[in-house]
Formats: C-alpha cells, structure tokens, sequence
C-alpha cells in the first residue's frame, strides 16, 4: 500500500532550510553522511529515497537540488513533481511541473504521484507548507525527521501549519535524532 511519507531534515528550531533557502548548513554537519559510525538511521533514509516510487517537491528545493547538482543527471529514476508557478530550468528525467491552488487541485495531484508510485511511497522531499497541507487534507501518513544539532535561528519551517502527529519512534543515528510520526488525520 502507498503511503505520502515527508522525510527531511531539520535544524533544532525547527528549519530545512536556511534564511537564504539553502541547505548547506545540513551537509556541514559531522556525521550527516550514510555509512559513517551510528548512521543505521541515515542509511534507512538512504534506502527509503531509493525505494519511493514517486517524488514531490516545491519549487525552491527544486532550485538548490539544480543548482547545486549543475550538468548533472537528475538524481532521481521515478517520477518526480515540482509545484510551481514560475518557469524553473528543465532538466532530463521524468519531471512534471504543476500548481495545485486548491484542495482539490492536491487532490487530484496527489492521486496521480500514488498512482505512479505504483504501490511505493510517494515521497515528499519538501516543504513545510506543501507537508502541512498534505496532512490538512489527510494525505500525508508520516513525517520521518533527522534533527541536526544546529539553530538557524530562521528559515524555511519544518511544517509550516498545524499537524497533529503520533510519535512511532525515536533513535540516535551519529549527531542526529531521528524521529517518525503517524499523522493524526482530521476529523
């Protein structure tokens, strides 16, 4: 069965990207690498990615993935979405570019990325806003989170809106705590 999983990473406040939408504080962080001492969790996360069947992502976190992934391949064989208004740079690779202005325009997305995840996850890459209203609508079923040990002190949230969630776990993996919640569904 597909579930809509959001797994990112965040600062200790609470932010995926910095005040200049940029995630390099994240990949300064000691440890933050699959494979280094304590990382099982990181490396699940690694699995995951390449397991998730369809991917989708705002249009910022398209942009830092293409700027700093440059000449090269996209780096994701299944198909991905980007939800923008803006034109962004092409790449090669299944990429679909949309807006969803209203509930049943991420509706209708949403089932399209469970029909192409073809029984695997659809994974959200980020952000805050779109996880939130994923989880508003009740199509979001967990949030798995690494919490680096940085403050930002500003930025891009994590959620960016009310999400009730169930803690499901908890572990230690290198610098990080890594937690995954069940989204509790509206009523």
């Amino acid at each position: 069965m597909t579930r809509t999983i959001y797994n990112t990473a965040t600062s200790l406040d609470g932010f995926i990207a910095d005040q200049d939408n940029s995630l390099d504080w994240l990949f300064a962080v000691e440890g933050a690498e699959p494979g280094s001492e304590g990382s099982e969790a990181l490396d699940e996360t690694e699995e995951f990615i390449n397991n998730a069947g369809a991917i989708v992502m705002g249009a910022t976190t398209y942009e830092w993935i293409h700027r700093h992934e440059g000449d090269e391949p996209w780096p994701y064989r299944v198909p991905a979405w980007v939800l923008t208004h803006r034109e962004l740079p092409r790449r090669d690779g299944d990429l679909r570019f949309a807006s969803a202005d209203t509930d049943q325009e991420l509706r209708s997305l949403h089932a399209d990325m469970v029909e192409a995840a073809d029984g695997r996850d659809v994974w959200v890459v980020g952000g805050g806003r779109l996880a939130a209203d994923l989880a508003r609508l009740g199509l979001l079923d967990e949030v798995v989170v690494s919490i680096a040990p940085v403050s930002l002190g500003g930025g891009a949230p994590l959620l960016d809106g009310r999400v009730r969630l169930r803690p499901l776990e908890a572990k230690l993996a290198g610098a990080f705590a890594c937690l995954r919640y069940e989204v509790v569904k509206p009523s």
